[in-house]
């Protein structure tokens, strides 16, 4: 693994500013890593972790940038639930650790550096410094992962009955014996004009 300085530029050339949010999830990967014992999540181990986030701000695009894992390679899950927090999956092992900012680390940021007036540097340097415990809390969890979930799956690909569009990764919804995409079914989140 790289040093935190090191991930810290890294995390700022690809997100494009380096903010309180980027330092605390490349901290909640590296602790993630190193409790899985991945020591080279973007070289040799690449293919042993799964990552899940569950927010889509500044740490999600540092927790990309240390751990390697992207949507595009099936590795970063995203579910939207709002909340500071990643599950850092080791699909050798099976072992899976939880790790969410705590809430109390604003309040501990600001007495730790009251003369910094800035929020963002207060934080900044204060997640810098504070100890692991005081800045996240970690759990080892279960995650049940199917096999079109890992990265590289190949699965087979079928083709909605309504609007003809291929579904790949088993997403498609039977009804009434007909294939549909989840769009076609009623779940969308978009509206045709």
């Amino acid at each position: 693994m790289l040093s935190l300085d090191d991930y810290l530029r890294e995390a700022e050339l690809a997100h494009g500013h380096l903010c309180a949010g980027q330092l605390l999830g490349v901290r909640m990967a590296m602790l993630g890593l190193d409790k899985l014992g991945i020591g080279d999540p973007r070289g040799k181990d690449r293919k042993r972790l799964v990552t899940f986030v569950e927010i889509d701000r500044c740490a999600t695009d540092a927790i990309a940038v240390v751990t390697g894992c992207r949507l595009g390679k099936r590795a970063l899950k995203f579910r939207d639930w709002g909340k500071m927090a990643a599950t850092f999956v080791d699909v050798n092992t099976g072992r899976a650790i939880r790790i969410a900012a705590k809430e109390s680390s604003k309040a501990l940021a600001r007495s730790m550096h009251p003369e910094i007036e800035s929020k963002n540097e207060q934080q900044m340097l204060a997640y810098r410094e504070m100890s692991e415990n005081d800045l996240v809390a970690a759990e080892w969890v279960k995650v049940a992962l199917p096999e079109e979930e890992f990265p590289g799956y190949k699965g087979q690909r079928t083709v909605c009955a309504d609007c003809g569009e291929g579904i790949n990764f088993r997403r498609e919804v039977v009804r009434d014996g007909r294939v549909l995409c989840r769009g076609c079914s009623g779940e969308r989140y978009y509206e045709a004009l």
